[in-house]
């Protein structure tokens, strides 16, 4: 059930109806969120469910360990994370590892054939993993405390706004203010469908279109187009990327703030960095900053030697890499944004790392330039069905034909479309949710019904899956 599903939008205002009539009730509040989510879960597939309660339980129990036994603490947390990343290997991993093996075996001559298991990740898996590692990591911090209820754990790793594609939330961002009654103003309110109207938009009108209209045509059959249509379509998903999963976002933080809980943002104009490290602190601000709390910060980060920091980049990007999923191309990718930040690095150590307010105006763009073709370039293999078609994506780029027939004019204004909503001034956005907050309901009303018929002027243009709901 997508959020742009005429059902979804209909048992969300059913849903918000009862959570408010409710909303005094701490117990009955909060029974309301985990029906909902788990009903919202169980359409696409009710089974996993059954993992994702062993995973609330996982976490109750290390958790009470963790404040009752001081002695038990280290060997809680590291049980428990075992347990995580044992189920996220075994669904995303071990298909992969088997099929390497057979690979390895073949070119041995050995008459060894991998298994196939047939296993399907459940939905969200992999952010429903990190929120889990999180938490309990944060007990044994003492971040967080380890005394909540199976009923928060549960809707901790549940929230439907989140369980899909994030985004990755802390204990205390979501489970520690689930007791706080809840508050919602009418400004806030109006806010929230400005935050919802502003996601489908980026979803339906920009990412859709551009994808179903070129991008993906192209990535399917790489060698039907010129090398120029090829070059464009890599930029074209490179936006298309940001417009779903930012898309996504905005939506799942407005659902969230009409019950009252406050989700972090997950985007901050990352198309506008000037170098690599700058673009992954405001891309996916969720999954850098827990890659850097948990994982790149105790392995030492850049607190070591130079060498022991380059590692540290490598193991991180390859890793993180690998949490999308059980595919070389996934591996490739992060492998290809380590080394990027390794040379960078480098080159700051060799050249100076610039102060911030004192960079010339030519660095910047040089530095924007080798950032974003860095970006487009590695997102081939993320993007590629396969490594054999992104090999022919490379293949057709070099041989630099230039022919532009098969870029229709629905493409072109998609790609006008996309570039004018992302370089608008945030001034611009900011003035456009005041006007609307501002607003009577029956404007804001009129507002949502011209998005829906403007939205069926594409009806040609099939809607698109969320990108990150594979991961």
């Amino acid at each position: 059930m997508s959020f742009h599903s005429t059902s979804f939008l209909a048992g969300l205002c059913v849903v918000l109806v009862v959570y408010w009539s409710l909303a005094r009730w701490r117990w009955a509040r909060l029974s309301v969120l985990l029906t909902a989510s788990l009903a919202f879960y169980a359409v696409w597939r009710p089974g996993p469910l059954v993992l994702y309660a062993l995973a609330a339980l996982v976490n109750f129990t290390a958790g009470q360990v963790m404040e009752r036994f001081p002695r038990a603490r280290l060997a809680a947390m590291a049980s428990a994370v075992g347990m995580h990343l044992g189920v996220l290997v075994t669904y995303k991993y071990l298909q992969l590892f088997l099929d390497s093996f057979g690979s390895l075996a073949g070119a041995l001559h050995l008459s060894w054939t991998p298994p196939s298991l047939g296993l399907t990740p459940p939905l969200g898996l992999s952010f429903m993993t990190f929120q889990a590692i999180g938490y309990v990591v944060d007990v044994y911090w003492k971040k967080t405390s380890g005394r909540f209820s199976p009923l928060h754990q549960l809707l901790f790793l549940t929230f439907f706004p989140r369980v899909v594609s994030g985004p990755i939330l802390r204990s205390e961002e979501l489970m520690a203010k689930f007791d706080a009654r809840p508050g919602l103003s009418a400004d806030e309110g109006a806010v929230a469908l400005f935050r919802i109207t502003q996601g489908l938009a980026k979803k339906l009108l920009l990412a859709d279109v551009l994808g179903g209209s070129f991008v993906n045509p192209v990535f399917a059959n790489p060698t039907g187009y010129s090398a120029v249509e090829c070059a464009l379509a890599s930029v074209g998903y490179t936006l298309q990327l940001y417009f779903d999963f930012s898309g996504y976002s905005d939506i799942a933080i407005g659902i969230a703030a009409l019950f009252g809980v406050r989700f972090p943002e997950n985007f901050n104009k990352p198309y506008h960095a000037t170098d690599l490290f700058s673009f992954w602190n405001r891309w996916h601000l969720t999954l850098s900053t827990w890659l850097r709390d948990y994982l790149y910060r105790p392995l030492g980060g850049n607190q070591g030697s130079k060498l022991q920091t380059l590692r540290n980049t490598m193991i991180v990007m390859s890793l993180g890499g690998l949490w999308h999923g059980g595919d070389w191309r996934f591996l490739v990718w992060g492998a290809l944004h380590g080394v990027f930040l390794v040379l960078w690095r480098c080159w700051w150590w060799v050249a100076g790392k610039p102060k911030k307010g004192e960079v010339p105006l030519w660095r910047s763009v040089v530095g924007w330039l080798v950032m974003f073709n860095a970006v487009v370039f590695a997102r081939i293999f993320f993007r590629a069905d396969t490594m054999t078609l992104a090999v022919d994506m490379f293949r057709q780029l070099g041989t630099v034909t230039t022919s532009l027939a098969r870029v229709s004019a629905l493409t072109w204004g998609s790609l006008a479309a996309c570039c004018l909503f992302y370089f608008l001034p945030g001034a611009a956005f900011e003035r456009s949710k005041a006007l609307f907050v501002r607003s009577p309901f029956y404007v804001r009303a009129a507002l949502l019904v011209g998005l829906v018929l403007l939205v069926r002027q594409f009806s040609s243009i099939e809607s698109q899956p969320y990108i990150y709901l594979q991961y």
